[in-house]
């Protein structure tokens, strides 16, 4: 089906995928898992989540192969890879072009709301998904955007929404504060919101987590940064912003990142609220609460492109 793992489409701490063909010349990605947690608890977390769900914004799970220690996962091929190169890698070019352009990163952020509402409440179970980050968001030829990677995945009954876990899990910068210590509150769906709230920043932001040159990038956190811009009710003054409309999605953006990461999970919307949002008018959204947890920097730092999310 690879062709002996002729194409290496990229890889992980799970292992690699590649570039595959079935014999009726349909193109797949076939993630192969080479360190597998436990008794294999992620792969089978993730062929029992995603075998459940059905929708134009959740990855399709084609087939998986469990062989003794052997085992794989046989998914859709995206030809656009995943949104981390394109709001983090600023060598990409899309049709001559840096930027994915507002548009583009207005409908990606309603096309993942959307799957993670359908995951939250669509499905005959609820998944609450755990790492949701541009890395696990991949896009279609049409850049329709399709939640991937359902490994630390978790499934409840419907009318349950608060579940127990031992440990944290997810990604460093993406982790609700609640997955961190129950101090915070319990830890639900809402902790995808948080996720997601993250990813929405990276996406306006444009820059990774961690800025490998930055002095200290604790200093350097750029929800704080937004905040301020959205409460002085500044231009955003970013150079891919060409015009109003591009403007009011920006910004729209912003307020709803700032909603998703609020600190205390009841003060987060749920996803179909979110979507409200994305599909309303910027003007008729309030500007949150500022989240405790962010702090101001030390020094002021006047290009947005330098600015980072804490790690």
């Amino acid at each position: 089906m690879t062709n002996s793992f002729k194409e290496k489409l990229g890889h992980g701490g799970y292992g690699a995928v590649y570039k595959g063909k079935l014999k009726d010349g349909w193109l797949v990605a076939v993630k192969v898992l080479t360190k597998l947690t436990g008794d294999g608890e992620e792969f089978m977390n993730e062929v029992a989540a995603i075998s459940r769900t059905s929708h134009v914004n959740v990855v399709t799970l084609l087939g998986f192969c469990f062989e003794g220690s052997k085992r794989a996962l046989i998914y859709e091929f995206m030809p656009n890879g995943s949104l981390e190169k394109f709001i983090f890698d600023s060598n990409t070019p899309y049709i001559g072009h840096d930027h994915l352009g507002w548009e583009a990163l207005d409908q990606i952020s309603l096309g993942v709301a959307r799957g993670l509402e359908y995951l939250h409440r669509g499905c005959n179970t609820r998944i609450l998904h755990f790492d949701i980050k541009p890395h696990n968001i991949l896009l279609d030829e049409n850049f329709t955007p399709k939640i991937s990677d359902f490994g630390l995945a978790k499934i409840c009954n419907k009318k349950e929404s608060i579940v127990s876990m031992l440990g944290a899990r997810g990604t460093t910068g993406y982790i609700a504060p609640e997955v961190f210590s129950r101090n915070f509150g319990k830890v639900s769906h809402k902790s995808d919101v948080y996720s997601y709230g993250m990813m929405l920043s990276n996406m306006v932001g444009g820059s990774r987590n961690t800025d490998d040159e930055a002095e200290n990038t604790s200093e350097i956190y750029f929800p704080h940064w937004i905040y301020q811009r959205l409460e002085l009710d500044k231009e955003l003054g970013m150079q891919s912003i060409t015009n109003e409309e591009d403007e009011a999605r920006a910004r729209k953006m912003m307020i709803v990142s700032l909603w998703c990461i609020q600190t205390d999970p009841s003060n987060r919307p749920s996803m179909k609220e979110v979507i409200d949002m994305l599909e309303g008018s910027v003007d008729s959204l309030q500007i949150p609460p500022k989240p405790y947890l962010s702090s101001p920097p030390k020094s002021p730092v006047d290009c947005y492109t330098s600015l980072v999310l804490m790690k």
